[in-house]
């Protein structure tokens, strides 16, 4: 039974990284396509190839924090290793449930806050609640979660009320430019988004494997497989599905040309590149979201369409509750039909 639970553990964590990648990885292409700057398909290939290069190459940083800055680990170290892989897939499964019919219905949901919602809910009904760090949690995952959506409406107000003050005069012509610089942007963006969340699931495993030795402190290991498994999961996904939050972003926000679109990319790029090389597990889903709405706000207020953004918001609301009560549920009926 135990080595059964590892291995559905770690298959599921998987699943989540393909998951994440068609419903979170549809952000990167939004406004690229919206804006009708490169054709489809081709934004799709090139985002595809930069999510898989970018979750190899961009270090582990975040992997570090969902290993540590989540759960206490002396709890954690106390649990049998099957009652760790049960949690993990309780986890990971709570977040897939919510995930997948939100991509049905097009609503950009956050994995990340699905995933730590998930973590959340599992390890408070195996460890109660000394098993959860709130300090750590606060300080290394919410508060990046809290201000990143804050910080990309603002850049994306700046940057575009820049733009705009210095080719606010230019002919119609110059959207050409702007289509073709900002190619770049999205496979930067593509990159930051790979590196940020397949980080996510790295990390996860990292505990699933740290749990069979029974020793979770320190930085944990993170194999060369799981890295290159976790990076082709999120590939694959968004190679797979990602239109259905690609036009509720990109079209439901508001009314994108190739201008507004280079500046939300740039605002989210920054902002989700910087989060991955300083460990802080950010949603993309929420800075390309508020980016977009930062820019649309630097043209005037009424371009954005406030009742598609407040939906978009209720949704982030949402996923952490539902996420960690969907986990809770798993865990206690895998705690009570398997695990005794």
């Amino acid at each position: 039974m135990t080595e059964t639970l590892l291995h559905l553990s770690i298959a599921l964590t998987f699943l989540f990284a393909f998951v994440n990648g068609f419903h979170d990885g549809g952000n990167v292409i939004a406004t690229t396509i919206c804006s009708r700057s490169m054709n489809p398909l081709r934004a799709l290939l090139a985002a595809t190839v930069a999510e898989l290069g970018g979750a190899i190459l961009l270090g582990t940083a975040v992997a570090h924090t969902m290993t540590g800055s989540i759960l206490c680990l002396e709890p954690l170290e106390q649990l049998t290793a099957s009652t760790v892989y049960a949690a993990v897939i309780a986890a990971v499964g709570g977040a897939i449930v919510w995930k997948i019919p939100s991509w049905y219905v097009g609503l950009p949901s956050s994995g990340s806050h699905a995933l730590i919602g998930g973590l959340v809910g599992a390890a408070l009904l195996a460890m109660g609640k000394q098993g959860v760090d709130l300090h750590l949690l606060f300080r290394g995952v919410f508060l990046p979660m809290l201000l990143s959506p804050i910080i990309g409406f603002v850049i994306g107000f700046l940057i575009f009320s820049i733009i705009r003050g210095l080719f606010g005069r230019a002919s119609r012509g110059v959207g050409h430019f702007f289509s073709f610089i900002q190619r770049p942007t999205m496979i930067f963006l593509a990159a930051g988004q790979g590196s940020n969340d397949a980080q996510k699931s790295m990390g996860v495993i990292a505990m699933i494997l740290a749990a069979g030795s029974g020793e979770m402190h320190g930085k944990l290991p993170i194999p060369e497989w799981v890295v290159l498994g976790c990076a082709g999961a999120l590939a694959l996904g968004l190679l797979s599905g990602g239109w259905r939050i690609a036009k509720s972003v990109g079209f439901g926000i508001c009314r994108m040309e190739p201008v507004h679109s280079f500046a939300s990319q740039l605002t989210a790029t920054s902002v989700i590149v910087a989060a991955s090389l300083l460990g802080g597990p950010v949603s993309t889903t929420q800075v390309v979201s508020s980016s977009v709405m930062g820019v649309g706000a630097s043209r005037r207020m009424s371009a954005v369409r406030w009742s598609s953004a407040g939906t978009i918001a209720y949704a982030w609301f949402l996923t952490f509750p539902i996420s960690a009560a969907i986990a809770a549920a798993i865990f206690w009926c895998l705690d009570t039909f398997l695990l005794h």
